[in-house]
């Protein structure tokens, strides 16, 4: 059985999920954010800048940006109540309607008679719009606070901006919580650039779509058809009776993680094929892949549920 990511039909596309311009703390316009990202040979683009009102409540209109080679989605990084610990919500919305309705969110910090988080993010759903839960490491995000999000279609399971700034970047232990849940989730990299720093081009999806055009690509987003990665590829992921099959750049490490401290994996040098039995995951209701590259750099498959 091919995971859907590299069963349905097209080709990949690179893109990167989550960025600011000036619109919001952005250092660089508009403009200038999708010239480098298609500079550096990306697809395409969300344009996510801070849903609050010292911004005006922007969801940046980056439609002149696009062109036979180069696509955007719309999108916002929306914020309204607290979490456990007393801090904003950071929801990552891609796809949102440009008459998505403001919250009350004046600024970086909940006041009172706000949307809860878990509110916005279904709102967001229900308008349309792809929900990632931003950042949990970075946050200081609780269990209890991502299993409050039942509208997220996936996790960041690295935020570059979040590893280089803070050496919180990582969302793999939490987003194991939730699909040990039971939940149907999927997994991002993100860049959340600024260019205030070296914060740009480490961490992107690859979304498996027909063509690459804003509606294709949401729906394979919501359909789970993408990988992400820091720079290895992966090339196929495949179920095989009892072994994963696994195809990809060249690679040190192919590791196989299920259900609490279910792992398996294959060292070596310039792997590019890894046949993988699974008898230490038999009992896990759910597995996914990660490879890494003898750089340290990884590539993540979305979940698959046995």
């Amino acid at each position: 059985m091919l995971h859907p990511a590299f069963a349905a039909p097209g080709e990949f596309f690179r893109g990167n999920l989550h960025c600011h311009s000036n619109r919001s703390d952005g250092v660089l316009d508009p403009a200038e954010v999708c010239r480098r990202y298609k500079a550096e040979g990306y697809d395409f683009i969300a344009l996510t800048d801070h849903f609050v009102g010292r911004f005006d409540y922007p969801i940046t209109d980056t439609r002149d940006f696009r062109d036979a080679v180069f696509t955007t989605l719309p999108g916002a990084e929306l914020h309204s109540g607290a979490m456990e610990n007393g801090e904003l919500w950071h929801i990552l919305a891609v796809g949102l309607p440009a008459d998505f309705a403001p919250s009350h969110s004046p600024d970086f910090h909940p006041v009172e008679g706000q949307e809860t988080g878990p509110q916005i993010a279904r709102r967001a759903r229900e308008a349309g719009a792809f929900v990632t839960i931003a950042h949990p490491h970075w946050s200081g995000m609780t269990l209890s606070d991502a299993r409050s999000i039942e509208a997220a279609h996936a996790v960041e399971i690295y935020n570059h901006t979040c590893a280089v700034g803070t050496d919180r970047g990582e969302g793999g232990h939490v987003a194991d919580l939730l699909l040990s849940d039971g939940r149907d989730l999927n997994l991002i990299a993100t860049d959340d650039a600024h260019f205030a720093g070296p914060d740009h081009f480490g961490g992107w999806v690859m979304v498996k779509a027909e063509a690459n055009e804003p509606d294709l690509l949401l729906e394979a987003l919501k359909d789970g058809n993408f990988y992400s990665s820091q720079g290895p590829e992966l090339k196929a992921v495949a179920l095989n009776g009892g072994h994963i099959d696994v195809a990809c750049s060249p690679v040190s490490s192919v590791i196989v993680q299920g259900h609490g401290s279910a792992t398996t994996l294959q060292h070596g040098t310039a792997l590019t094929q890894a046949r993988i039995p699974l008898d230490r995951l038999k009992d896990s209701p759910w597995l996914r892949v990660t490879v890494i590259d003898r750089a340290g750099n990884r590539a993540w498959s979305n979940p698959i549920w046995l």
